[in-house]
């Protein structure tokens, strides 16, 4: 059954919380190519840090994020990503879509369409906060090149990740509704990406719609897989995460193994992240701190992977079920790019979150009655 009132506002908020937490936790170790499973785990053992229950460690040797020590340098960003040192989320790119999607449904509705998306980018999006994908699409609305040739000119980035984080907000707004939220990520998607790009922001969205009535998160992974061509190598590539669950392997074992499969195709590109992301939710199985320290340790693009999966692990668990570790240091506040939104309060995306999914739902249901009553006007006529 699809949660309202009060459940459905603390699931959107869950969403929102662990988007940002998962998002903030793995910032500092962004950067797949040097970031790697084995070295993500042998900075946090010499932080005495695992297993890993809350942010990451400041670096050890208290200096400039390992300065002197080049294999464990993080990113530039560490100092307000780390435990001890986090007064609100840092800026990102990973909440920053889930902002602009919501002011894209605010301004345009339900029935916005993929030029409305771009053109939002252009009013609200600083060119410079814009990375691979994206900013090839924006060059290109800028240049004036409609959709969907803007996903395709001059874009070697079709497939990478950046479809998918922009996703959840049609997962929040769409509450078990995988399908509804599906089909309004690809409007979304198509403006930037193409083949299993697209796929990934329509089984991200259909994930995190399913993720508020599904029982298990296993459920929600399997429904969401629905949406999605079953012959793609993003499903092909999920199954392949869930088999290797079901053998009872190790999640080390079930990475190494899809790595191998996936090779070559970049830290960055949808079919390998949405491997660890899988990896993280089965393997974190419902546990908020488990399923993103797992998913973000897991490697490749961490800050995306342990955003998405947040995003579930919220939504399944509810705001009040996350620990305090990962939303105190928050206080309630956002830094963003999108213009009209920096220093806004989480819960406030949240309620606005809130009133347009119950807006949404309301508009569904007198269609559906329309409909019906007019099938039985006809019927009535017929007879």
């Amino acid at each position: 059954m699809t949660p309202v009132g009060t459940e459905l506002a603390d699931r959107v908020l869950g969403g929102w919380l662990g988007r940002i937490a998962g998002n903030m936790l793995g910032k500092p170790v962004e950067q797949g190519d040097h970031w790697t499973r084995d070295r993500i785990d042998r900075y946090l053992r010499r932080a005495a840090a695992l297993p890993l229950t809350d942010y990451l460690p400041a670096p050890t040797d208290g200096g400039d994020g390992g300065a002197g020590h080049d294999e464990f340098a993080l990113r530039p960003e560490w100092r307000q990503c780390v435990r001890g040192r986090i007064h609100g989320s840092c800026r990102d790119d990973d909440v920053d879509y889930a902002i602009l999607g919501l002011d894209l449904l605010e301004t345009h509705g339900f029935g916005f369409s993929t030029e409305q998306v771009g053109a939002l980018w252009l009013l609200r999006l600083p060119y410079l906060q814009t990375f691979t994908a994206e900013r090839a699409a924006y060059r290109n609305l800028a240049n004036g090149i409609k959709p969907p040739l803007t996903a395709t000119y001059d874009n070697p980035y079709q497939e990478w990740i950046g479809a998918l984080i922009r996703a959840d907000i049609y997962g929040w707004t769409c509450p078990g509704v995988p399908r509804r939220a599906a089909s309004l990520a690809r409007r979304d998607a198509v403006l930037s990406h193409t083949g299993n790009g697209v796929y990934g922001a329509m089984w991200a969205a259909a994930l995190i719609s399913a993720a508020f009535t599904a029982p298990t998160v296993r459920q929600a992974l399997d429904t969401a897989l629905t949406v999605v061509p079953a012959s793609s190598r993003l499903a092909r590539t999920v199954r392949r995460v869930l088999t290797l669950h079901e053998t009872r392997m190790s999640w080390e074992d079930t990475l190494s193994t899809v790595s191998e499969e996936t090779a070559g195709l970049g830290w960055i590109h949808t079919i390998p992240n949405a491997a660890v992301l899988t990896a993280g939710l089965l393997y974190g199985d419902g546990d908020f701190t488990r399923t993103i320290t797992l998913t973000v340790r897991g490697g490749l693009d961490t800050d995306s992977n342990g955003a998405t999966a947040g995003s579930v692990a919220g939504v399944l668990c509810g705001a009040r079920a996350v620990p305090a570790q990962w939303k105190d240091p928050l206080e309630d506040t956002v830094r963003s790019a999108v213009f009209g939104f920096d220093g806004v309060r989480i819960s406030e995306l949240a309620a606005r979150t809130v009133k347009l999914a119950e807006a949404e739902a309301e508009a569904e249901a007198e269609a559906e009655a329309e409909a019906e009553a007019g099938a039985g006007a006809g019927a009535g006529a017929g007879a």
